[in-house]
């Protein structure tokens, strides 16, 4: 009898009905292993799902699928430590992965169930740790922490009716972490923790040049100390400079960051419309913001292909210098964290080239 890990046999449920729908529509593709994929791995601190799945898979974001689990189920902790055995089964109808461990001397025989597995004789083992905060996660929460709930999405008024900063300690021009600023508009003093934010930037659509949204800028957060008009809150984090004219929201209560990676239900097709800090290139573990969002059938988890727009060139022998666009490339994957109405911010997750504003995503 296999002896695996509790925890994950909890979630597992069959293939089929993760995908049913979906596949009913269109059939789902056979999994494909990686060319180097080992029988089994040692899950170690700083492992994330995706890189584990990665090596076993060619196409890591299709995970849950050969860990065989539900959907919503996966949305809750996973509970797979560093420690943890994942071995490869290739004895049904279609691979699996499946978690133990180590837990002494056994034969294959015993510990596989005869299935011919190099494995050891695995069995549960009580954890005394707080389970949440040592069970590796579906993505690394240090490459989106600071997005989850910020940069904001507004509407065009902007934050024109939010708390203000009008002066600083002793007149400084910029505020750090530590200095007090001067904050009308807060009228509840029940509010403590703020979030700063600098006023707004169009979102631009690649192809029309007109805004689809507006984007206001984190810049730091801080702490009431005394209400009043105008009241004084200290400076309490800053990744930006800080200083007057800043617009002050309360801070917004980290979502989680547990994942169910998939294609979306529906066909997609967009654009990346920014990239944080204005750089012009980005590449694996940067953060985008697509011109697609809910109204297009967008959901966090959804994972999508990212295409490098083709070049135009000119076709010298076509008689007059024709221009043609060469086709686009496929050149990484991004999962999407956070989505608005007409606007989602994804991580890329793999590029094999730098990707740009105006770069295509599409489903994978």
């Amino acid at each position: 009898m296999k002896k695996f890990s509790t925890q994950i046999l909890a979630l597992a449920v069959s293939l089929a009905a993760t995908l049913g729908a979906v596949a009913m529509a269109q059939p789902t593709p056979p999994l494909e292993i990686a060319k180097d994929a080992p029988d089994s791995y040692i899950v170690v601190k700083g492992d994330t799902l995706w890189d584990i799945s990665g090596r076993f898979l060619q196409k890591p974001w299709r995970w849950p699928e050969i860990w065989q689990l539900n959907r919503d189920a996966i949305k809750d902790p996973h509970w797979i430590y560093p420690g943890d055995v994942v071995w490869l089964d290739r004895s049904g109808a279609s691979p699996r992965l499946r978690l133990g461990r180590k837990v002494g001397g056994g034969s294959s025989a015993d510990a596989a169930g005869g299935a011919g597995l190099p494995v050891e004789r695995l069995g549960p083992r009580v954890r005394a740790q707080p389970l949440e905060r040592e069970a590796i996660p579906t993505i690394s929460s240090t490459d989106i922490e600071a997005f989850l709930n910020r940069p904001l999405i507004v509407d065009e008024e902007g934050l024109k009716t939010h708390p203000r900063i009008v002066g600083t300690q002793e007149g400084r021009v910029n505020l750090s972490r530590g200095e007090l600023a001067y904050v009308r508009g807060i009228g509840d003093s029940t509010v403590t923790d703020w979030h700063i934010y600098r006023s707004a930037k169009p979102l631009l659509d690649p192809d029309t040049r007109k805004p689809i949204a507006w984007e206001a800028m984190f810049v730091g957060s801080a702490k009431l100390e005394r209400s009043g008009d105008p009241a004084t809150l200290r400076i309490t984090a800053n990744n930006e400079e800080i200083g007057v004219g800043d617009r002050l929201m309360p801070a917004e209560r980290a979502m989680p960051i547990n994942y169910a990676p998939r294609a979306p239900d529906g066909q997609v097709n967009g654009r990346i419309v920014s990239v944080y800090r204005g750089v012009t290139q980005v590449g694996r573990n940067n953060v985008v913001a697509l011109n697609v969002g809910k109204s297009a059938g967008l959901e966090v988890g959804n994972v999508l292909a990212i295409q490098q727009r083709g070049r135009v060139v000119s076709d010298r022998e076509a008689g007059r210098s024709e221009q043609v666009r060469l086709p686009d490339e496929s050149v990484g994957h991004l999962l999407v964290f956070r989505v608005f109405d007409k606007i989602a911010y994804g991580l890329v997750m793999d590029a094999s080239q730098p990707i740009a504003v105006g770069d295509a995503v599409s489903n994978p």
